[in-house]
């Protein structure tokens, strides 16, 4: 009896240092926030920077009050306008889009996030030859952005499965 205790132990201690990279994926039901910079000059990827968190403030009040992807549709079709000011802001050139766009593969404090077409809002500046940024907007998981420097691998992929669970259900 001791011999299945100790392999059992043992098998349970291997198990929990290997530790396989647990895989959170995000919900078929959401929608993805995407700024491409112009290029990767200092100067464009700062532009990027800066249009990102005005526009992403104004979507994170949007996406609060979103208690469904079809009502976070709405919500952002009929912000387009409010969206647009506050890009003009900043004097430059840009396009914008909502709807089916395309995301490169991302790994993200150790979850890999796929490539492929996913309903979004898409703002490219200039040429839209630079490094990007994404994050998913509805559920909303911008917000871990703010929290990010305090929270640890172990805790955001937790947040991220709490946040995913709270809209599926």
């Amino acid at each position: 009896m001791k011999k299945i205790i100790v392999v059992l132990f043992c098998i349970t201690v291997f198990y929990a240092i290997k530790n396989p990279e647990e895989q959170i994926l995000i919900p078929e039901d959401s929608i993805r926030f995407r700024v491409i910079a112009n290029s990767d000059s200092k100067e464009d990827q700062d532009k990027k920077m800066e249009i990102k968190e005005a526009v992403d403030k104004e979507i994170n009040k949007l996406m609060l009050q979103a208690n469904n992807i079809e009502e976070a549709r709405i919500l952002i079709q009929n912000s387009m306008s409010d969206i647009e000011k506050v890009i003009n802001n900043y004097q430059v050139n840009y396009k914008m889009n909502f709807g089916k766009n395309y995301f490169p593969e991302k790994e993200y404090k150790g979850i890999t996030y796929q490539e492929g077409n996913y309903e979004s809002l898409v703002i490219t500046l200039g040429s839209g030859l630079g490094k990007n940024w994404w994050c998913v907007m509805f559920p909303p998981l911008c917000l871990l952005e703010a929290e990010e420097n305090q929270l640890d691998d172990i805790e955001y992929k937790s947040f991220v499965k709490t946040m995913v669970n709270k809209y599926l259900e």
